[in-house]
């Protein structure tokens, strides 16, 4: 891996293996958040050459080894992983898992073994026998709004699962910026989202993304796959300013921190 962005006082395009520390150091969350919100939150997300979020329905298509380390790196940074319940079906979510690498740094800022999981659904139509839902060292969040059926809120908490109650759109999606308000206000204040494409959609619209993870993979996919932002467009796009890029095998791992007026 070579870091292409920012360079040091002794550039070097050495190509070398990063460590997990390394990395973590590369990615650590700001002291503070910088948002109006009181949670800093950041997008992970990656993308083909020709701008598709997945192939065949999945990202992992796209992914590499080196994109999962960088995956597993940012989950070991956050309070907590907000993903779609789409996304959750699709992808086969399973809870976080304690790794020794992150242990001493996440004790140090006082956060639990792992990042907690924060599934918004509106209908609460997830299956709560799995083991995302009754296995994970911290209760699995499922935040969802006032009109959810009172059946599938008591099968959450029944499984374990905290169920976290905010605002609900006419359309019936689950409100984004209160999500972050709400996350913040238990103490998850380092959020991470791995979307699915419509959530960070829902992010986006509501102005609450502080950083984009984009990881650039040197593949075409063509296809009708959606873009990693898919939601209503903006009324002026947001701006955003590059922070870093690390590059290896071809794909530009990159990172872009929104600026605020």
């Amino acid at each position: 891996m070579r870091r292409l962005f920012p360079l040091s006082a002794e550039p070097s395009t050495e190509d070398r293996e990063w460590g997990l520390d390394e990395l973590a150091d590369a990615y650590a969350y700001p002291e503070r958040p910088q948002g109006p919100h009181g949670a800093f939150l950041r997008a992970n997300m990656v993308s083909s050459l020709d701008g598709a979020a997945h192939h065949d329905g999945r990202s992992q298509p796209l992914s590499s080894a080196t994109d999962m380390r960088i995956f597993g790196v940012l989950r070991g940074l956050a309070d907590a992983v907000v993903v779609g319940a789409e996304t959750v079906r699709r992808e086969g979510y399973r809870p976080a898992r304690a790794r020794e690498a992150f242990a001493e740094r996440r004790a140090a800022l006082g956060q639990p073994p792992v990042p907690a999981i924060a599934v918004i659904s509106a209908s609460l139509d997830l299956d709560f026998s799995l083991p995302l839902f009754t296995e994970p060292l911290v209760p699995t969040l499922v935040i969802t709004g006032g009109r959810a059926p009172a059946d599938r809120v008591d099968a959450a908490r029944k499984a374990g699962a905290e169920v976290v109650l905010t605002g609900v759109r006419d359309s019936g999606r689950v409100d984004a910026a209160p999500i972050v308000t709400a996350l913040a206000e238990r103490g998850y204040t380092r959020l991470l989202t791995e979307g699915g494409p419509k959530l960070l959609g829902q992010f986006t619209a509501a102005g609450v993304l502080d950083e984009l993870c984009l990881s650039l993979a040197p593949l075409i996919a063509a296809g009708d796959a959606a873009r990693i932002v898919n939601g209503p467009a903006l009324m002026e796009p947001e701006r955003f300013a590059l922070a870093s890029v690390l590059e290896e095998a071809g794909f530009l791992f990159t990172r872009y921190r929104r600026i605020y007026q």
